[in-house]
């Protein structure tokens, strides 16, 4: 069986929200898909994650890093208009 691409943009409707943090905007996990990354986090330090999941804990590391990457030129930017 052949493993199938898991793209991002999939967690997007329902595994992504947007969060007003002090005075930023931000854009966050549900508590859904954060907890769905953890449990896959944890099978994959004991080795037990199937080739779907692997890829779908590939694609939301990929948003993951997206999103880290936005929240920080957001903050930069606040901060550089303090």
């Amino acid at each position: 069986m052949t493993a199938s691409l898991v793209r991002p943009s999939k967690f997007l409707p329902e595994g992504i929200c947007i969060q007003r943090i002090n005075n930023l905007t931000l854009f966050k996990f549900t508590d859904k898909l954060g907890e769905r990354m953890q449990e896959l986090l944890d099978k994959n330090k004991l080795d037990t994650l199937t080739s779907d999941e692997k890829i779908e804990l590939e694609a939301i590391g990929e948003l993951d890093d997206i999103f880290s990457y936005i929240n920080a030129v957001i903050a930069a930017q606040d901060n550089a208009h303090s």
